[in-house]
């Protein structure tokens, strides 16, 4: 777990070194502070898309190119691409190395880890290759060859890898996809490649397996592609029932009210993106996407949150409470009763330290504790949206949402786990005594 942790650290000090260079800005824009780097190389790493400055009209060519591959590993996972260049040289993989490996991209089993590697990165590279080719289709004609492919690759990439960071800013700065929010097209490729980022590599694996017969499906990947399914539908048509109250939404012509409400309840899951103007929704649609932000992708994916299986888990246990049940059970099988406590854990933590550090940010920049609460979710989800805070932030704010971003990316429980000990582990098992609980 140690190696997971120091591994994303050494990417984003890196990352922030290489941000401070004057290569990195464009003319004019001065120099970038230390601390400035590290919160936008903790975003691209910890593939969040918050970010102090706007992606086009500050960074040159050289440091979005810094970005885009802080993402590209942030995303995949840097031991992805360690054990792929191990592999290549013909070396024997320990089990120490493959076990990090299994934890980093939360493999249900140590065996194949080389050639689920393999498939992770070979297959994240065509999709991520095909969606920048289509976008180029549409950038191109508008911003000539070169460029247009390079805002066809930026985007491709970072809306697979569910960061969020855009180059728009060339059309208006901070306007991420709000002046192209009514085209189809790329919206539509946009968010196909979110989607498919966040199901997580072992539920495509197990779809190809099974040429996508759900009937054959194991559990878990049953149970992500039900919960991003029904999470998309519900979190689309509330959103439209909220944002009835806001006047730039209702005066949206009927297709494009459709394609906003579905790309923000795709988006808001984990990927960043915005195509409508997040400071004029309802209190009510901003708290919508604080909930979906909160639960996020898949485990195993691109994506950040508490994740759609450890939502599953939770209502499962809930359901099982409810009827009395002994087990928690879906789809004709049987949840192991552990997996309750770990979600629990997970739900919890991540609770606890957005509320606490929501607060703070609260109390220390004078912002309603809705729009604090919006920037902490986004950070710890590692999704990226935010309500128009994140460039004028104090110090101490600053590095409380780098921490969030850190936390979520490599998870809350990686992160106690590296700093616990084996040492106090009680070999014998205490009486049992029972408690009243609710």
């Amino acid at each position: 777990m140690k190696i997971i942790l120091t591994g994303y650290l050494f990417i984003i000090l890196v990352g922030a070194g290489l941000l401070c260079l004057p290569i990195s800005v464009k003319a004019g824009e001065g120099l970038t502070s230390f601390s400035d780097a590290v919160f936008t190389a903790a975003s691209a790493t910890c593939v969040t898309g918050l970010v102090r400055f706007d992606t086009y009209t500050h960074w040159s060519f050289f440091g979005q190119l810094v970005i885009l591959g802080l993402i590209q590993v942030g995303g995949i996972g840097f031991m992805t691409f360690a054990i792929y260049v191990v592999s290549m040289t013909k070396k024997k993989i320990g089990l120490t190395t493959r076990v990090v490996m299994q934890n980093a991209i939360s493999a249900p089993q140590m065996g194949g880890i080389v050639k689920m590697t393999r498939f992770i990165l070979m297959g994240s590279l065509l999709m991520e290759g095909i969606g920048a080719l289509l976008l180029s289709f549409y950038f191109c004609p508008r911003l000539g060859f070169f460029k247009g492919i390079w805002f066809g690759i930026f985007h491709s990439i970072s809306a697979f890898c569910n960061a969020g960071f855009d180059l728009m800013g060339n059309m208006a700065a901070f306007s991420s996809l709000t002046t192209v929010g009514n085209n189809w097209y790329v919206n539509g490729i946009i968010m196909a490649l979110i989607v498919i980022g966040g199901l997580g590599f072992f539920v495509w694996k197990d779809l190809l397996n099974n040429r996508f017969s759900f009937k054959k499906l194991r559990l878990h990947s049953k149970l992500v592609v039900t919960m991003t399914g029904a999470l998309i539908l519900i979190g689309a048509v509330l959103l439209f029932l909220f944002e009835q109250g806001n006047q730039n939404f209702v005066n949206m012509p009927a297709s494009e009210k459709t394609l906003s409400v579905l790309f923000q309840s795709i988006t808001a899951r984990t990927a960043g993106f915005n195509s409508m103007d997040l400071t004029t929704m309802t209190q009510a649609g901003q708290f919508l996407l604080i909930c979906l932000m909160f639960i996020g992708g898949s485990a195993g994916s691109t994506a950040g949150g508490i994740k759609t299986t450890t939502f599953a888990v939770f209502l499962m246990s809930i359901t099982a409470t409810m009827r009395q049940k002994k087990n928690m059970e879906a789809f004709g099988r049987r949840v192991e009763d552990s997996a309750a406590r770990v979600a629990a854990s997970i739900f919890c933590m991540y609770l606890l330290l957005t509320l606490v550090v929501s607060m703070t940010i609260s109390s220390l920049e004078g912002l309603p504790l809705l729009t604090a609460l919006f920037e902490s979710v986004s950070a710890m989800g590692t999704v990226g949206l935010t309500l128009g805070v994140t460039t004028s932030l104090g110090m101490v704010s600053k590095w409380l949402l780098i921490l969030l971003m850190f936390i979520g990316r490599v998870g809350s429980i990686t992160f106690l786990i590296a700093f616990s000990s084996d040492k106090n582990r009680a070999v014998s098992r205490l009486p049992v005594e029972k408690i009243q609980v609710g």
